[in-house]
């Protein structure tokens, strides 16, 4: 409903490698200077506020465009992966109870398996590979 059917061949036809969202905003350019001409938009101040506002508009979908044709790069994803890894082997080395032989006060062994660490290993592991 926003093409006309011969606009719409139009846009079909062309050939881009791309995305082809630049053209409607091509041709709402050449209308609006079209209508000025004709004297439709009677201001050039009003012409000049359309474009701009067009104009931003676009580059929005220009930035969207850009998020979407690059991805993350690989060197993110393995620092992210590294910094997990070294987390949690900080944390198994950090966390680990006290020799009760030794006598320190207030440091009895309640647990073996340090349950809240695993947890959070499986947490933050599960994470990283979504």
């Amino acid at each position: 409903g926003f093409m006309t059917r011969h606009e719409r061949k139009l846009f079909d036809d062309l050939r881009s490698p791309h995305l082809k969202y630049w053209v409607p905003f091509v041709w709402f350019g050449n209308l609006a200077s079209k209508a000025r001409k004709e004297g439709r938009i009677r201001d050039s101040v009003d012409l000049q506020t359309l474009m701009n506002e067009m104009n931003k508009y676009r580059s929005w979908c220009s930035l969207l465009f850009g998020y979407d044709w690059v991805g993350i790069p690989l060197v993110y994803t393995q620092v992210v992966t590294l910094a997990v890894y070294t987390f949690f082997f900080a944390c198994l080395i950090g966390r680990q109870f006290l020799d009760t032989d030794q006598g320190y006060q207030g440091h009895d062994l309640d647990i073996y398996i340090p349950i809240f660490t695993l947890l959070q290993f499986f947490f933050y592991a599960g994470w990283l590979k979504v």
